[in-house]
């Protein structure tokens, strides 16, 4: 409550303060806003974040101060200026991606790591010099996999506050208390800022708040909450199944065309959705289903060792009954419809006089991309 709050009192005053200085996401072939929309909600998020923790460190003294805590927070910190640097000044992708890589070292070598790959009827302990790796991969996989699906209005918001709360009620279940918390707090922060980011958006969190929300739900799924687990692998990829997926296919769909993995494009999910002819409303609520869903299943499975196959089958299935329902529902005039119409939306606060640039950048992970 105390982050939703914070989040929904700051995004107001973040969104006036970039209107003023003019820090506009700008509309371009690849993204399916009209007109520039001012962004770095982010800060809102992270702040509200931070207030939250901060205050509840007053009763929770020495658990937040666990060295996995305050590794996700200095991590997630480090991560989130690294975004609102190239929120403002737009970083080169390999700057970009030395400063994602600084934020996951800085956790590793507070604690945050992957131990031990707990596969279908088998465990794969990793020694110290394969776990910074994997970890590594990880972290920064998953911090851009929710920049990917940072595309649609309240898409990246709502999957951050859905995969959170999932995480909050696993980690009551295994009695953590403090990895709950952190969760809550993010679950809170993403919810407050939500407010003004669902369609249609008046802010979007932009590269500082995605990276942020990628990176502390990576944090978290690999420590107190998961780690005692006896699937501690398959659970945080279950519940981040929407932008592990896209990520996934993204990256494959790119090099199998011999592309850049970090070249941007608009052929995501979401994207693939809209061109279906679902509206962005569409696009999100199948999307959330689709994590939800995901989210009652591990939470469900917790512990249940035999499950593995089922949880991953449901999932699919599942997933693939949302998206084709949501296809269903949005009408026999969906085919019909002007794509460029169902992508865009008018934006009160935003000059529509502002130039759209018309070359298109390599990006690690840029908004809308």
């Amino acid at each position: 409550m105390l982050a939703l709050v914070a989040s929904g009192i700051l995004t107001p005053i973040i969104r006036s303060w970039a209107i003023d200085a003019g820090l506009y996401d700008i509309p371009n072939d690849r993204k399916i806003h009209k007109y520039p929309i001012p962004r770095l909600g982010g800060v809102a998020i992270w702040g509200g974040f931070l207030a939250a923790l901060a205050l509840m460190s007053l009763a929770f003294r020495n658990q937040l101060g666990d060295a996995t805590i305050i590794g996700t927070i200095l991590g997630g910190t480090i991560i989130f200026f690294v975004g609102l640097i190239d929120d403002i000044y737009n970083l080169s992708p390999y700057l970009k991606l030395f400063g994602q890589m600084l934020a996951a070292l800085v956790a590793i070598n507070m604690g945050v790591h992957i131990t031990a790959l707990d596969l279908p009827f088998s465990k794969i302990l990793l020694l110290q010099i394969l776990s910074v790796p994997f970890t590594l991969v990880w972290l920064i996989g998953v911090s851009n996999a929710f920049n990917f699906i940072d595309g649609v209005d309240g898409l990246a918001g709502g999957v951050t506050m859905i995969s959170a709360l999932t995480m909050a009620v696993v980690g009551l279940y295994m009695n953590q208390p403090v990895a709950a918390l952190v969760s809550a707090c993010l679950a809170g922060a993403t919810l407050g800022f939500l407010n003004f980011n669902f369609y249609p958006a008046r802010i979007f969190m932009g590269d500082s708040g995605a990276l942020f929300c990628g990176f502390v739900l990576a944090c978290i799924s690999i420590t107190g909450v998961l780690k005692t687990l006896t699937m501690s692998m398959l659970l945080p990829v279950v519940v981040l199944t929407v932008p592990i997926l896209d990520i996934t296919f993204s990256t494959l769909r790119r090099l199998f065309k011999l592309q850049s993995p970090f070249q941007a494009d608009a052929d995501h999910l979401h994207h693939r959705l809209l061109k279906a002819g679902l509206s962005q409303l569409w696009v999100v609520f199948a999307l959330y289903g689709i994590c939800a869903v995901a989210g009652m299943l591990a939470t469900y499975y917790i512990g249940h060792l035999g499950n593995y196959l089922m949880v991953l089958f449901s999932v699919v299935v599942l997933a693939a009954l949302t998206v084709f329902l949501s296809r269903l529902l949005s009408g026999r005039e969906a085919p019909r419809r002007n794509l460029t119409a169902t992508m865009e939306h008018p934006s009160p606060a935003s000059p529509t006089s502002a130039k759209v640039p018309t070359n298109t950048e390599p990006v690690i992970g840029n908004h809308n991309p």
